[in-house]
C-alpha cells in the first residue's frame, strides 16, 4: 500500500514538473513577441482610452473653451442626431455594396485567370495594378478623367452613341465612390479567390468530369463550397478596410449630400471645421464599438 502511494506521489510530482517545463517553454516562445505586443497596445489602445475620456467631455478649440466633463451627454446626442444616423447608413450601404460587388468581380476575374493561356502572368499583373494605386490618386483620376462631364471618358462614350452627358459625381455621389472602390478592391478579392481555386484537388474535379458533371454543377457543388473560407476572408478584410473610407470621399465629393460616411462625419465635427472634439470622440468611439461587435 505504501509503495502504491509513493508511486502515485512520484507520478504527480513528475506531472507537475512537466507542466512547469511546458509553461516555461511557452513563456520562452512568447518573450520575443512581447515588444511587438507592447508597441501595439501603446499605439492603438492608449489613444482609444484617451478618445473615450474625451468623449465624456465638452471640448472646443474654436472658440477656445476649457474642457468640461459632461458625462454621457455626447452619446445621447449621437443617438438622437439625424446627421449621424445618415452618415451611419451611408457607411453601411457603401461598405456592403463595395465589398459584395468587388467580391463578385474578383471571383469572376479569378475564374478567368485559373487556366493556362499565353501572357497569363502579364495579364495578372495588369489586373493587380489598381489595388496598388494610392486611394487619393485613384479618386482624382476617376473624378477628373472618367466621370467629368466635359472631358471624361465615360461621357465621351455616351456622347459618341448619342446619349446625354451625365455629371456622375454630383448626381450619383455614393455610387460614383462605390465604383472607384470596386475598381480598386476587385484585384484584392481576385487574389484571395485565385488562391482558393489553385488549391483545389484536381483529382476530385477530374473524377466529377469523368462522371459527366456539367461545368456549373462542378463549380456550384465542388468549387464553391471549397471557396467559402476564402470568400469569408475577403468579406471580412474588405469590410474592415472599406468601413474606414475617407480619401475617396474627400477628393471626389468633399463630403457632399449623400456621400458622408461616419469617418468623414467625425472629421467634419473635429479638425474639418467643427472643432467639437468631445462630440467627435463620442461619435467615433460609439462607431468603433459597434464595428467591434460585428
Amino acid at each position: 500500500m505504501a509503495v502504491a502511494v509513493g508511486e502515485a506521489t512520484a507520478e504527480q510530482s513528475r506531472r507537475e514538473q512537466l507542466k512547469q517545463i511546458q509553461r516555461r517553454e511557452a513563456w520562452r516562445r512568447r518573450i520575443p513577441l512581447l515588444p511587438a505586443l507592447l508597441f501595439t497596445i501603446v499605439v492603438t489602445q492608449v489613444p482609444f482610452l484617451f478618445s473615450l475620456w474625451y468623449s465624456l467631455t465638452e471640448w472646443r478649440i474654436v472658440p477656445p473653451e476649457p474642457r468640461t466633463f459632461v458625462g454621457v451627454r455626447n452619446y445621447v446626442e449621437r443617438i438622437t442626431s439625424q446627421f449621424f444616423a445618415d452618415a451611419a447608413w451611408i457607411s453601411l450601404l457603401m461598405t456592403v455594396s463595395a465589398v459584395l460587388l468587388s467580391l463578385l468581380v474578383g471571383t469572376g476575374l479569378a475564374i478567368l485567370l485559373d487556366r493556362k493561356f499565353f501572357g497569363q502572368g502579364f495579364v495578372r499583373t495588369l489586373l493587380i495594378t489598381p489595388f496598388l494605386i494610392m486611394p487619393v490618386v485613384a479618386a482624382q483620376v476617376w473624378s477628373t478623367q472618367m466621370f467629368n462631364s466635359s472631358f471624361g471618358v465615360i461621357n465621351w462614350l455616351l456622347d459618341t452613341v448619342g446619349l446625354d452627358r451625365i455629371e456622375f459625381v454630383s448626381r450619383f455621389p455614393l455610387w460614383s465612390i462605390v465604383a472607384v472602390l470596386v475598381w480598386q478592391w476587385s484585384p484584392f478579392m481576385m487574389l484571395i479567390v485565385l488562391a482558393g481555386l489553385q488549391g483545389q484537388d484536381e483529382s476530385v474535379l477530374e473524377a466529377a468530369r469523368v462522371d459527366g458533371a456539367s461545368t456549373w454543377a462542378m463549380f456550384s457543388q465542388i468549387t464553391l463550397p471549397q471557396l467559402r473560407p476564402y470568400l469569408e476572408l475577403g468579406i471580412l478584410l474588405g469590410s474592415i478596410y472599406l468601413i474606414q473610407v475617407f480619401d475617396h470621399i474627400d477628393v471626389m465629393t468633399g463630403g457632399g449630400p449623400g456621400s458622408t460616411n461616419v469617418p468623414y462625419f467625425v472629421y467634419e465635427r473635429s479638425i474639418g471645421g467643427g472643432w467639437a472634439f468631445g462630440q467627435a470622440s463620442a461619435f467615433s468611439a460609439g462607431w468603433r464599438s459597434r464595428n467591434a461587435g460585428w
